[in-house]
């Protein structure tokens, strides 16, 4: 059996002249489309970016590893990286600083480098907010529940309370880190009731609506995150994974009746936020959602 550690972290510099990198961090990142999103807007507006995927999985690393990883992005002269599942929360101690957003959800998906800080922003709350406006308009928000509570459930659960939502149940297998969460909102949304379960059957008998922002439905992570007997015609349903966009959830909500919105949404705005913090610059969001549709 062999047990050497993995080689040292190498990442390439610029190769070209005004070059600006770019990258994403987590798991299972391959059919990720937000490479492309940053290359074509950037290459629109006459911008050299090169966007590179750092995947723990191909590199044969852990959350564990992120330290030296994040150490050695940043030397190569990196201007930010985008961070998903599972380091939304654990490269937080890392960081200099945090926006207020991000320091509220107590997760990260935008990470900028700015004369030797480090600086953690949430475009995940501001993406979801953005496509539920869209696609879910006019949505009951009476009583949403959220299956996942980590990183991503973090930001959206705070995009749902933003949005409106009545009551929010939070559901995990781990039920602390849902409680945990909604100990952390009730005092940022007082007219709001935030509740945690480990088990969705019993809340889904009286609720609107449903989110996904678990990692089930990813090509890593094939499933669906609950029964699909539990849904029903007048449940809207929310999936925040978005390769592929049409998840075991997806289909099944359809097939059920519902009125879905894919993760095509909250990938696409979560996206053209952070294309303004990584380069100042406003983004074009119909032509970015041209080129995540193409």
């Amino acid at each position: 059996m062999n047990n050497l550690p993995p080689p040292a972290v190498r990442i390439e510099p610029a190769t070209e002249s005004g070059q600006i990198l770019l990258g994403l961090i987590g798991e299972g990142i391959g059919p990720s489309r937000t490479p492309r999103l940053h290359r074509e807007e950037g290459r629109a507006q006459g911008l050299n970016i090169r966007y590179d995927l750092f995947d723990l999985i191909v590199m044969k690393r852990t959350v564990a590893d992120l330290p030296a990883l994040i150490d050695a992005i940043e030397a190569a002269g990196y201007t930010g990286i985008n961070v998903t599942h599972p380091c939304k929360q654990a490269i937080i101690a890392l960081l200099s600083e945090l926006s207020p957003h991000a320091r509220a959800l107590g997760a990260v998906n935008t990470v900028l480098f700015k004369n030797g800080t480090r600086i953690g922003h949430n475009t995940d709350w501001s993406g979801f907010s953005e496509s539920f406006r869209r696609r879910l308009h006019g949505a009951d928000l009476a009583h949403a529940v959220q299956i996942g509570a980590g990183g991503a459930g973090s930001a959206v659960a705070y995009a749902l309370l933003k949005l409106g939502a009545a009551k929010l149940t939070l559901i995990d297998a781990d039920l602390a880190r849902a409680e945990a969460l909604a100990v952390r909102y009730a005092p940022l949304f007082p007219a709001a009731t935030i509740a945690a379960a480990a088990r969705p059957e019993a809340p889904l008998r009286e609720a609107t609506g449903l989110v996904n922002c678990t990692p089930m439905g990813m090509a890593a992570h094939p499933g669906l995150p609950l029964p699909a007997a539990l849904l029903r015609p007048d449940l809207w349903v929310a999936e925040i994974v978005y390769f592929p966009l049409e998840t075991a959830l997806v289909k099944a909500a359809r097939a059920c009746g519902c009125r879905v919105s894919d993760g095509g949404g909250m990938a696409l705005f979560q996206a053209v936020d952070a294309f303004r913090l990584f380069t100042g610059r406003a983004p074009d969001a119909e032509r970015m959602g041209a080129h995540f549709n193409a």
